[in-house]
């Protein structure tokens, strides 16, 4: 369960910053860096969770869903 709540507070994390980096743009006049380091936390947080979900999957920790039956 832990491993789940983990990914969820990932994909927040992501969003948080996805949103940051949005005001960043709006209120900056180009005179500072925050919206690449916006980007770079984004793009960070994305490969961690990409490792998270394939760690999870090779553990058992999450299985995928078929829909077809």
């Amino acid at each position: 369960m832990w491993f789940k709540v983990l990914i969820v507070i990932n994909l927040l994390l992501i969003l948080i910053s996805l949103f940051s980096g949005v005001f960043f743009l709006a209120k900056d006049n180009g005179n500072s860096n925050r919206v690449v380091t916006s980007l770079t936390t984004r793009v960070a947080l994305s490969v961690f969770l990409i490792c998270l979900l394939i760690v999870g999957y090779l553990t058992g920790q999450i299985t995928p869903h078929g829909v077809a039956g």
